[in-house]
């Protein structure tokens, strides 16, 4: 009789989607969430069969320890498939670089530029400037060592090969913190310093190096200083926001994120520019989707923060927004992961329905994993989702949840 009851339940499991764990066992292994049985909806129509699997997938043990914000939409009816826990407050991690993406693409166009610039102040007479260089910083994550070279080719293109004077470095885009608010003291935290190299704050002593390596004779004190009306321009550098977006979202650069951040809170003109500028920015732009921002707090731009709530809710409001604005979703859209492809998604989901087709930003904090993008349903129809799993011990199980919604979605 327990064999034969054993076979009933491990028949029931299995039309479930999972597999039968033994109940003393605290941790949720990959194993645990198995792909559903197509055999138990291949007769349900579409959307119900779609609604069942994930019925099968959230009502697995997990969430009895663990906190779930899930919802799918679909983009083509316009119409909401799924939710689940979908108005829970929950840390984003860095699904919070989509909420930072939608607004500064929103904001500042799709044409807008990070440039770091260099300008003089004096004169030049015998191969001598005589007066003060300014190194003007714009948050551009991407200025590097060909840019630096760029600087100095510059002034060697005056005629110059002694600076007698000043070299001062204007930093006054954006406020003097050098962390976001609520990032842990021992995370691996980037330095926000409008003034970059390679994505390091060394920009001066790099740029004094630079000048010496190309036979420039300095002889200047160096500080900072605010760019004086009536300077006059010697090089500027730009990367454009694109190119940001790639690295950002791919790879889920913090850094990159954070510039992307302060670009929207300088682009009302205040200086400095600091946090509060671009939470308010991105207040407005969950207004216009019908939300309501007093509901959500928002910290920093990249998901570093513990000070950031968010709903599954809110993420798909601005998945929504952007696919419903063509001058954002065509800019979006290519910098997000692919699954089983590139980016933080080149490892998961390969082989099954999912590879290949979804396109999403990865999450991942202590206990806490997030995923959020676009996919594309059997039918044809463009869906939005995210997925924000907190309070899972065990990374891999808020992956593999995720894999699983995401093979659930896109499978007939």
């Amino acid at each position: 009789m327990k064999n034969t009851l054993y076979i009933i339940y491990a028949f029931l499991a299995s039309i479930c989607g999972y597999t039968t764990v033994a109940a003393q066992d605290d941790s949720l292994t990959v194993d645990s969430l198995v792909t559903t049985d197509q055999l138990a909806h291949e007769m349900t129509p579409w959307p119900q069969s779609l609604q069942q699997r994930l019925d099968a997938l959230t009502g697995h043990e997990m969430f009895e320890t663990s906190q779930l914000g899930l919802m799918v939409y679909d983009l083509t009816a316009d119409s909401i498939l799924y939710t689940k826990g979908h108005r829970q407050l929950l840390r984003p991690a860095s699904t919070m670089k989509l909420v930072t993406a939608i607004a500064a693409i929103d904001k500042l166009g799709g044409s807008y530029q990070f440039r770091t610039s260099l300008y003089y102040t004096g004169y030049v007479a015998d191969r001598t400037l005589s007066g003060d260089i300014y190194c003007v910083g714009g948050f551009d994550p991407r200025f590097n060592t060909d840019d630096m070279k760029a600087f100095a080719d510059g002034i060697k293109s005056m005629g110059v090969d002694t600076i007698r004077g000043r070299i001062l470095a204007d930093k006054t885009m954006k406020n003097d913190d050098g962390l976001g608010e609520g990032w842990c003291w021992d995370d691996d935290n980037p330095t926000l310093s409008p003034l970059l190299v390679s994505g390091k704050d060394k920009f001066m002593e790099r740029f004094l190096l630079e000048l010496k390596e190309s036979g420039i004779t300095v002889e200047a004190i160096t500080g900072e200083g605010r760019l004086p009306n009536g300077a006059f321009i010697i090089c500027t550098r730009f990367h454009s926001i694109d190119q940001i977006l790639m690295r950002m979202m791919k790879d889920s650069d913090n850094l990159y994120a954070e510039s992307m951040f302060y670009q929207v809170a300088a682009a009302g003109g205040d200086r400095p520019a600091d946090a509060r500028h671009a939470r308010k920015v991105i207040a407005r732009l969950i207004e216009r989707t019908g939300l309501q921002p007093s509901r959500y707090k928002i910290a920093d731009g990249s998901g570093l923060s513990l000070y950031n709530y968010v709903t599954a809710e809110m993420e798909v409001a601005l998945l929504r927004y952007a696919y419903r604005n063509p001058e954002i979703f065509i800019h979006l859209y290519p910098s997000l992961p692919i699954a089983g492809q590139d980016g933080t998604l080149k490892k998961r989901m390969k082989g099954g329905f999912a590879s290949g087709n979804v396109h999403a930003k990865t999450g991942t904090l202590t206990c806490i994993t997030s995923l959020a993008g676009y996919c594309t349903a059997a039918n044809g129809h463009l869906l939005a989702f995210a997925i924000i799993n907190q309070g899972v011990m065990h990374d891999n199980n808020g992956r593999n949840f995720q894999n699983r919604v995401c093979e659930a979605m896109c499978r007939p």
